[in-house]
């Protein structure tokens, strides 16, 4: 590895960046498709059927608030 940096530093500044434009865009394009893969995973294990509402968490937390500074019940 230390040969492989050497021999980079070497080089122009123009190869230089060249090389790490294709080496970042390689890297991205990875990542992109590793992201992708991931999306098509599903944990079957994980039931979301008894998760409150989001909403009506937010609605709920709302109307104790209201209530507890002594609006009507």
């Amino acid at each position: 590895m230390r040969k492989v940096i050497h021999k980079l530093r070497q080089q122009p500044e123009e190869v230089r960046r060249h090389i790490l434009h294709v080496t970042t865009f390689v890297l991205a394009v990875i990542l992109f498709f590793v992201w992708v893969y991931t999306l098509g995973i599903n944990d079957k294990e994980v039931t979301t059927d008894n998760t409150p509402n989001p909403i009506s968490a937010i609605g709920a937390n709302i109307t104790n608030g209201y209530n507890s500074l002594g609006g009507t019940e």
